[in-house]
C-alpha cells in the first residue's frame, strides 16, 4: 500500500511540475513579450491621428506571416472595446501548479526534503511553518516597501529588495535544508509576483475599466502603479528560473555560504536581464551582461571542489580492491540503498533517484563518481543525511574512489 501511495506521489509530481512549466512559460513568455512592447514602442506624431486618439506609442512588427500594429494610449481609449483581454490566469496557474508541487514534494515528505538535523533539529510541522511563513513574510515586506516612499526610488528600492531577499536567503539556509531554502526563496519571489498580478495590477485594471463604464476618466495612478509591479515582476524572472532548476545542483545550495552562492546567481541574473530591457529601448550596454558573466564566474570559482588528495593508504589500497569494496558496498547497503534501489524502501520514494541504483556492483562502478561527488565532496546525500551516514564512512568512500574505484 505504502509502494502504490508513493507511486501515485510519483506521477502527481511529474504532471503538476509539467503543469507548472507550461503554465510558468506562458507567464513568463508574456512578461518578456509586454516589457519588450513597452519599451520598443514609439511615440506617434505630433498633432496627428494617433496623438489625437490618445496613444502614447505604437509598433509595426511582424509575425507568423502577418502584420500587427499594437499601441498603447496614455490613459485609456474614449471608448471601452466590447471584446479586452485580461493576462491573469497565467500567473495564477503557474503560482497554484507551483504551490502544489511545492506541498507534493516538500511537505508531504518534509523529514527527508525539508529538514537537515546538521543544520537545524525541527518536526515536520516546523519546517512547513516555516516554509509557509516565508512566502507570507516575502509579501508583506515587499509591499509596505512599495508603497513607502523608497518605492518611488526604482534603484534604492532595488538594493532593498534585493538585500531583503538575501538576508531571507540567510535565515532560510539556517533552518531548512539548501535544497529546500533555495527553493523557498524562489516560492517566495513567485508569491511577490502573483500578488502583484492578484493584488495591484488587475485590481488597479478593473478600476480603470469601471470608471470608463461609469462614464468617467480613469485614474491613471492605477497604470502607474500596474507598470511599477510589472516591471518589477519582470525583473524577478531570472532568478526564479534558477532557483526552479536548482535541486539539480547540490553544488550551490550544498556550500557552507549557500546564501552567498545564490546572491551571486540571482545578482547577476538581474543584471543580464536589465540589458534585454535597455536593448528593447535602443540602448547597447555590453557592461551588464559582461557583469553578469563575470558574477557567474566568480561564484564557479568560489565554489569549485578541491581535487581528490590521493593519501599513501587510498594509493595503497588496490592491493586489497575486493576487501575495500566490501566494505564501501556495505555502507552504501546501510546508508543509500534505501533510496536508490530499484525497490526504494524508504517512504515517498517510488523509483531510484534520478534512476541512481546502487544495488549491485554494477550500478555502484557506473555512478562512482556521482557517489564521491554528491556524498564525499559536497556532502548531499544521503538527502538530509537521513540515514545518517558518518564522516568516517565518508572517507572510507573517498579512499575506494580515490585509489580507483574497484569493485572486484
Amino acid at each position: 500500500m505504502d509502494y502504490l501511495l508513493s507511486y501515485g506521489l510519483e506521477w502527481m509530481n511529474l504532471l503538476v511540475r509539467w503543469l507548472h512549466i507550461i503554465t510558468g512559460i506562458a507567464w513568463i513568455g508574456a512578461s518578456f513579450y509586454f516589457v519588450w512592447l513597452d519599451n520598443s514602442l514609439r511615440p506617434p506624431a505630433p498633432g496627428g491621428e494617433l496623438a489625437k486618439k490618445g496613444v502614447a506609442g505604437e509598433l509595426w512588427a511582424v509575425h507568423g506571416g502577418g502584420f500587427y500594429n499594437p499601441q498603447k494610449y496614455l490613459v485609456a481609449p474614449a471608448e471601452l472595446p466590447a471584446d479586452l483581454h485580461w493576462f491573469k490566469w497565467e500567473a495564477y496557474s503557474t503560482w497554484l501548479s507551483g504551490f502544489a508541487l511545492l506541498t507534493i514534494v516538500y511537505y508531504f515528505n518534509a523529514q527527508a526534503m525539508m529538514v537537515d538535523r546538521t543544520v537545524a533539529d525541527l518536526s515536520s510541522w516546523q519546517a512547513v511553518g516555516i516554509g509557509l511563513g516565508s512566502l507570507v513574510a516575502g509579501w508583506v515586506v515587499y509591499d509596505l516597501l512599495c508603497r513607502s516612499k523608497l518605492g518611488k526610488h526604482d534603484l534604492a528600492f532595488g538594493a532593498v529588495i534585493f538585500a531583503f531577499l538575501v538576508a531571507a536567503t540567510w535565515v532560510l539556509t539556517h533552518w531548512l535544508s539548501g535544497r529546500a531554502a533555495y527553493i523557498h526563496v524562489g516560492a517566495m519571489i513567485g508569491t511577490i509576483m502573483v500578488a502583484n498580478v492578484a493584488m495591484v495590477i488587475i485590481p488597479g485594471q478593473r478600476k480603470m475599466v469601471n470608471a470608463m463604464i461609469a462614464g468617467q476618466k480613469p485614474d491613471p495612478i492605477y497604470g502607474i502603479r500596474g507598470k511599477q509591479r510589472s516591471v518589477h515582476n519582470n525583473y524577478f524572472t531570472l532568478p526564479v528560473l534558477f532557483i526552479m532548476i536548482s535541486n539539480h545542483f547540490a553544488m550551490t545550495y550544498r556550500h557552507e555560504h549557500a546564501w552567498a552562492v545564490l546572491a551571486g546567481i540571482m545578482l547577476a541574473g538581474v543584471f543580464i536581464r536589465h540589458f534585454f530591457n535597455l536593448r528593447h529601448k535602443g540602448r547597447v550596454e555590453f557592461k551588464y551582461p559582461a557583469i553578469g558573466v563575470l558574477l557567474l564566474l566568480a561564484v564557479a570559482v568560489a565554489i569549485a571542489p578541491k581535487p581528490p588528495a590521493t593519501s599513501a593508504a587510498s594509493a595503497n589500497a588496490g592491493a586489497n580492491a575486493g576487501a575495500q569494496f566490501a566494505a564501501v558496498q556495505g555502507i552504501l547497503q546501510q546508508r543509500c540503498v534505501s533510496c536508490h534501489a530499484a525497490h526504494p524502501t524508504q517512504p515517498g520514494f517510488a523509483t531510484a533517484p534520478a534512476g541512481v541504483m546502487l544495488d549491485d556492483p554494477h550500478g555502484v562502478a557506473q555512478n562512482a563518481q556521482r557517489i564521491y561527488q554528491q556524498a564525499v565532496q559536497l556532502k548531499a546525500m544521503p538527502l538530509a543525511n537521513m540515514t545518517n551516514m558518518t564522516d568516517a564512512e565518508r572517507a572510507q568512500v573517498a579512499a575506494w574512489f580515490e585509489s580507483g574505484a574497484r569493485t572486484q
